[in-house]
Formats: structure tokens, sequence, C-alpha cells
């Protein structure tokens, strides 16, 4: 019986041995925004070094991170894109599976774009008329928060067209969708003064939020907060609940990960809208145009200033403890951040990335360099 045993462990360790030395590409996973800059590195990688190409599929940074933070092994994808920063929550996750040594790698900046086919009008807005056009719940005739009414743009404001708001977005899924609605819809909800009022008020001011909430009638939305934050929460636990959660009566219609689609339906249908990133803007100029926001039009120029309030940080995430077991692993994480990939004049510029700054790039480039584990 015992040499039976012992063979059975022989036979395990060694399928366990062999699945560890199984996989020799690199499996990346993650945003479909950050998915166009990955797809083009690595296969400039399959073909300037004598590794294979990676497998790049784009699955949203949040199904990205998930199957990222499964755990370890070459079951589990290596590298996880991401739209956005890893969220806190995503990280304990990792760690609970065994996903200790993270390395974080911030690639640039990117614009989320709210855009119209160029056999339509250019359309002018303000981050409240998106807010007005695409929240669940906006303000009523007495001021209260109420399930929107908007069908049309001229509804949200009287001076734009009377065409029926239909936007083609990121499910909750993407990063696009994540920073979209912090950026956009929260930071419009902030335009009206009850909110930015109730935003502002701390942990320590309990009657007065309760004042607020009462007032705006969104009673649900603190239950939830507390119920989250406990004695700790604030105003803007309860701005961040009612700011961000998009409509669900039909003007918003969630169009998968797939932004070129979204493209392809904007050219078929001159009324519709669509969200996704800067890039997809910039590769398909001919075909689309993006809003004015706020006065500004979403460029290079104007993302890497700042300057357009809907920008965001792109990145990408690495298992240390892959770097050996599957090959190549290290060297294209070098590739990627390679000043000639990424750096003022790297290639992924003319694909739409804007980089970062001297100093951020020496700093990141440095830690990454480094295999620095990230630090929430």
């Amino acid at each position: 019986m015992k040499k039976i045993i012992l063979g059975l462990t022989i036979v395990v360790s060694a399928a366990n041995v062999s699945n560890a030395i199984a996989r020799d590409t690199i499996s990346i996973v993650g945003s479909s925004t950050v998915y166009p800059f990955s797809t083009v590195v690595a296969e400039r990688f399959g073909k300037t070094t004598d590794f294979k190409s990676p497998k790049v599929e784009a699955t949203g940074s949040g199904g990205g991170l998930k199957l990222f933070c499964n755990g370890l092994g070459t079951q589990t994808p290596d590298i996880a894109n991401a739209s956005r920063r890893i969220k806190e929550s995503e990280f304990d996750q990792c760690q609970a599976n065994g996903v200790k040594d993270i390395i974080e790698v911030k690639v640039g900046f990117d614009g989320i774009v709210l855009a119209n086919s160029k056999q339509a009008a250019p359309m002018t807005l303000g981050l409240k008329d998106i807010y007005m056009a695409l929240a669940k719940l906006v303000p009523g005739p007495d001021g209260k928060l109420i399930e929107n009414p908007n069908k049309t743009w001229k509804d949200v404001n009287p001076t734009l067209p009377a065409t029926k708001i239909e936007v083609l977005g990121p499910p909750p899924t993407s990063g696009t969708r994540d920073a979209f609605a912090e950026l956009a819809l929260e930071g419009g909800a902030r335009e009206i003064s009850d909110i930015q009022t109730l935003r502002d008020m701390g942990a320590d001011q309990k009657s007065e939020i309760e004042a607020m909430v009462a007032k705006l009638g969104i009673e649900n939305a603190w239950a939830a907060a507390v119920a989250s934050k406990g004695e700790s929460a604030k105003g803007k636990d309860v701005v961040k609940i009612i700011g961000r959660s998009v409509r669900e009566d039909g003007a918003y219609i969630e169009a998968g990960e797939n932004d070129n689609l979204i493209i392809n339906k904007l050219v078929a249908n001159s009324s519709a809208f669509g969200i996704f990133g800067f890039s997809f803007l910039d590769q398909n100029s001919d075909m689309v145009q993006g809003a004015t926001i706020d006065g500004q039009q979403p460029t290079f120029d104007s993302i890497s200033t700042g300057e357009y309030r809907v920008s965001r940080a792109l990145f990408f995430y690495v298992k240390k403890a892959h770097i050996g077991t599957v090959p190549g692993i290290e060297e294209f994480l070098n590739a990627f951040i390679s000043k000639d990939t990424i750096g003022e004049d790297g290639y992924l510029l003319d694909r739409g990335l804007i980089p970062l700054g001297p100093d951020a790039y020496a700093e990141m480039a440095g830690a990454v360099r480094a295999l620095t584990p990230l630090e929430l």
C-alpha cells in the first residue's frame, strides 16, 4: 500500500512540475484600452527577441484583475492590463490568494472621449450635461434626486439638440467605465451645489449629512455608505454612490469590451454617441469625432496637461513570482518600459498613448527595473 501511495505522490509531483513548465508564452489579460498598446509591444517583442509573442486578451480591467488575482501558477495570467489603478479590494484578493509581490507599471495617460460620427454635428458639453444625461438619479423640480427622466439632449440643456440620448459604452467590468463614472458622472454631479456641499461633509458632521441626505431624498444611499464604512462614513461616500450610478432605462447601452465595435456602430448610427479611450479616437479620426467637454477638445496636448478633465492613467501589473517560471517576462517588462516604447519619442505615441513626464517616467522605470513590489 505504501508503494502505491508513494507512486501516486511521484506522479502528482511530476504533473505539477510539468504544469509549471508547460507554458512558454506570456499570458496577458485585462483592459481593452491598454490592449492595442500591449498588442503592438507583444508583436514587436516576438519579432525582435528569441521569445514568443505574448498572448494578449481584452477581458476588461476588472475581469482581467480578477483572473490575475486568482492565484499563482501557469494556469493563471502573468500580466493584467488596467485602464485604472488596481483597487484596494483587488489588491487584498491577490494577497489572500498568494499573489504577494505585484509589480505596478504606470504606462502613461489616456483621455476618455464621448464621440459621435463625423457625419453628425459636433457636440459641446459640460460635465454637468453628461451627468444629467447618463446618471441614474438627477435633481427633480424640487431639488430631490429622482430617476433620470431626460429623453433627449435638449431635456438636459436647452442649448443642445433635441436628439434622443443614446450612448454606447463599456460594461461594469471595464476600467474605462469606472474612470468615466468617476471623472465625468461624479464630476458633473459635483457641479450641483447641494451635492458638492454634501461631498465636503466629514464623518464628524453626521447630523448635517443626514439633513442634506433628507433634502436630496437619498436615504438609501446614506444607509449603503454607513453599511460599508460604519462610523467613518462621510458625505463623499454617499456622493460616490449616487454620482457613479449609470441609468438603466436604455439610454446607456452596454456595448461590450470591443471599442472597435462601438466605432462601427457610431458610423452606422449618426445619432448615437460612444465612450472609449482617446487612442481609439486618434486611430479612427476619419470616422468619428470627440465632443468638446468644458471647453476642451480631447487632444494629445489637452490630455497631457490635464486641461481635458476626463483623463486617467493606464497601468499593467506583473506577478513577480512568475518571472523565471514563464520565459521572457522580465525581458518583456523592460521592453515595454523602454524610452523607445513609452518615452517622449516612443513608438506607442503614434498609437495615441500620452507619455509620462520625464521625472515620473524615471521614477516608475527605476522601481520597475528593480522589481519593487507594489504597496497600497
